[in-house]
């Protein structure tokens, strides 16, 4: 019986109605709206090499991310069997920018707002910055990451 009702029927005209996922309207809604939005509006497609550029350097950053997950899982069992101060400052650059990139993505998702994405970013980037010296610091001063994550595993 729903699928019968037009949507146009539902909705006025510029109004787009609250549930219009497929689980939600039978398919032949959906249908009906698909060719009313496509006879009444028109595509422009721009073939600018900013998009393209664009989307290459958000798929150059999610293959990094990926990445480096799984050098992180790497440098678990590297930095028990080989301690050592190479070892230690690059898992404290691995967990730094593991932790801004994951942040940041969290920002990206939840903040709106020119002022506040600015002071967000700000805040990230101290954040980052403030984590990294501090491991850094760690690493010179004390035993290390690595042998501290041995010294509380031997607990």
């Amino acid at each position: 019986m729903a699928s019968f009702v037009r949507l146009s029927s539902i909705c006025h005209r510029g109004v787009k109605p609250l549930f219009t996922r497929s689980s939600f309207l039978p398919r032949e809604l959906l249908a009906c709206r698909a060719l009313r939005e496509k006879d009444s509006m028109q595509v422009q497609v721009h073939a600018s090499s900013h998009s393209a550029a664009s989307a290459k350097a958000a798929s150059m950053h999610w293959t990094g991310e990926r990445l480096l997950s799984v050098v992180l899982l790497g440098m678990v069992p590297a930095a028990y069997l080989y301690p050592g101060p190479a070892v230690d400052y690059t898992v404290a650059a691995a967990l730094t920018l593991h932790g801004h990139w994951g942040i940041g993505q969290v920002l990206t998702d939840y903040v709106h707002g020119e002022t506040k994405i600015k002071l967000a970013n700000a805040g990230l980037y101290t954040l980052s910055m403030v984590t990294f010296a501090g491991l850094c610091y760690f690493n010179y001063k004390d035993v290390g990451i690595c042998k501290a994550i041995a010294m509380l595993w031997s607990i």
